[in-house]
């Protein structure tokens, strides 16, 4: 990994840890209301793998998104991650799902059941920061990469980002780049 990607990746968790708790959730309601102008554009689109989010790392707060897709009628997906063998299992959540916080500070389900990805049409994918080519920077532990390189080619990649995107993230083979990132103030198509 390239020691401009660790330096980016160090900036913007500084930057997302500057942030206070209301501005992390103006930032995710404007980004809720980018997300909805863009669906309705996209009414095909019925299934969706969102992440869940972890409160201590102040990342956008996707279950507002989560809500308003049960209110659609909606199928939504979340993951459980395998830490060992750094893979994620896809499951299936209702409304009425309950959440457990894991070791990573990730909501989980308490109770849930594995299923297909095959029904996946688009996945959220959480980022640090992003580029105008669709790039972006995660954690750095690859899950997504993993996740995304196995699903159909077709399904929708979309980040979500508190910040503007920067001009150029180094990427590498392995990195599998967004369809789409939205920020509170506009949709970025790639």
């Amino acid at each position: 990994m390239s020691s401009e990607k660790e330096s980016i990746r160090k900036k913007y968790k500084q930057k997302r840890k500057s942030l206070s708790v209301e501005e992390v959730n103006r930032l995710s309601e404007a980004i809720l209301l980018q997300f909805k102008k863009w669906l309705v554009l996209k009414p095909e689109i019925n299934h969706f793998h969102i992440f869940l989010p972890i409160a201590r790392q102040n990342e956008v707060n996707t279950l507002l998104i989560r809500d308003f897709l049960f209110e659609q009628g909606k199928s939504v997906y979340t993951s459980f991650v395998r830490h060992e063998q750094l893979t994620m299992d896809t499951v299936k959540v209702y409304p009425e799902t309950k959440y457990q916080i894991d070791s990573l500070g990730i909501p989980t389900p308490i109770e849930s059941e594995v299923v297909s990805t095959k029904d996946l049409q688009l996945v959220l994918v959480p980022l640090l920061a992003f580029d105008l080519n669709g790039d972006r920077i995660g954690f750095g532990k690859g899950y997504y990469d993993k996740f995304l390189s196995v699903l159909d080619p077709e399904v929708v990649k979309m980040g979500l980002s508190f910040f503007p995107p920067l001009t150029k993230i180094p990427s590498e083979l392995h990195d599998i780049p967004l369809d789409y990132c939205i920020t509170g103030e506009k949709v970025f198509t790639f």
